[in-house]
């Protein structure tokens, strides 16, 4: 029995010695693969730097409606909602009661103007008398003062007459420019007092605003970035505008800034800004052949205002997927001259298509690490490879977002 234990553990070791000989002959196991990445180095460029803005139209010339005399109005001669030219009627105040107004001055001017010629003629007719003392000087200045009074008389009449001429002209309420007005607030038979009550408003739709307000954060960066050079733009009122509407479409044309504020408001710590845009008309059905179909943009609608101008110099832009997100922030991977990787914190301000901009943690010729991120962590040898973006539909030129501020 003790013979048959033997022969078994030597059956049982001699393959285990024999193996262990096999790998003390052939050395230590081989090392791991130097681990592949993908780098994208960085390359300064000027590049467009455009920012976005919550805006919201408002017409070229809104204008209140208002009666200029008091009276009842007789007929409303518009149709709401429609296009009306400037001079058109609107509205027509009872005339009557100022017709009969007009007659009257005017019959005071007549009595004015008799008066002023029997003052004439009196003066004319004692003049002469006092030479020959056959009146004495104070018919002569009694006279005088009777021309002078009626002379003063027929001035009153004739303001008085072309006040009245005045009223009854604005009892024909019309349009002061071309537009589409309002609803009507009064209509037949209502009374409206004079220059008080609001009876309609005209919106002139073509050309429209789009106002915005500027927040002060973004007013005092701009204005370190262009004192040190890094940005540049045009004169203030040769920026352009580009409109982004609720559905995402852009506006097909391009507006321009044409007034910017001269201070704040505490409210919003911002500064108002405004853009002008040429507001189109289009056509809502094949064969529409009305020759004034709708416009485009109306007052009151939100918009996003894409602001184009300025341009950011040696700018060093990093795809997103690049970017990583940290306990402590923003980093990246950089691959150094000895192939080895070095963690970088960045700053990041905004977006450009599918990059980021960033301000300050990479520099130009850096090699930044874009694939290859789980093979690899600080300290790491690696080989890398140039970076080779998969195109997609967002790399199109037109379609590229513009950059949002960062928060």
């Amino acid at each position: 029995m003790e013979r048959l234990i033997k022969l078994f553990l030597i059956s049982f070791l001699l393959p285990l010695v024999g193996l262990t000989a096999c790998q003390q002959e052939g050395g230590p196991p081989p090392a791991p693969p130097t681990p592949e990445v993908q780098v994208m180095t960085i390359v300064a460029k000027t590049i467009p730097d455009e920012v976005e803005f919550i805006g919201q139209t408002a017409s070229f010339r809104p204008v209140e409606i208002r009666s200029q005399v008091t009276g009842m109005i007789k007929k409303v001669l518009f149709t709401e909602g429609r296009d009306v030219k400037k001079g058109e009627k609107l509205y027509l105040i009872d005339p009557v009661p100022f017709e009969a107004s007009v007659a009257s001055a005017k019959g005071r001017v007549g009595q004015a103007l008799a008066r002023l010629a029997q003052a004439r003629a009196e003066l004319a007719r004692v003049t002469p008398l006092l030479a020959e003392q056959a009146v004495s000087q104070k018919d002569v200045d009694d006279a005088i003062a009777e021309k002078l009074a009626a002379e003063a008389t027929l001035v009153t009449a004739k303001g008085d007459w072309e006040k009245a001429k005045f009223d009854l002209r604005n009892t024909r309420i019309v349009a002061p420019v071309a537009g589409r007005p309002e609803r009507s607030q009064l209509y037949e038979g209502r009374l409206v007092s004079a220059q008080t009550d609001l009876l309609t408003s005209i919106h002139q739709m073509d050309p429209m605003y789009v106002n915005v307000n500027v927040p002060e954060s973004y007013i005092l960066r701009r204005q370190r970035e262009l004192a040190a050079h890094r940005v540049e733009r045009p004169d203030l009122f040769q920026l352009k505008g580009m409109m982004i509407m609720a559905d995402g479409t852009t506006y097909p044309h391009e507006g321009t800034l044409d007034f910017a504020g001269t201070r704040f408001r505490s409210e919003t710590d911002s500064l108002s800004a405004r853009f002008k845009f040429p507001n189109t008309r289009q056509r809502m059905f094949p064969g529409d052949r009305d020759s004034h179909p709708l416009y485009s943009l109306f007052p009151g609608q939100f918009v996003k205002i894409r602001v184009r101008g300025y341009m950011r110099k040696d700018a060093i832009l990093v795809p997103q997927r690049a970017v990583q997100q940290g306990p402590k922030g923003l980093f990246v991977y950089v691959v150094n001259g000895e192939d080895t990787v070095e963690f970088r914190p960045v700053t990041a301000s905004s977006w450009h298509g599918q990059e980021w901009l960033i301000e300050d943690g990479v520099h130009e010729g850096d090699r930044v690490v874009v694939e290859g991120f789980h093979r690899i962590r600080p300290g790491t040898r690696v080989k890398s490879v140039p970076y080779q973006p998969a195109p997609s539909p967002s790399d199109a030129p037109d379609s590229g977002a513009a950059p949002q501020e960062k928060t």
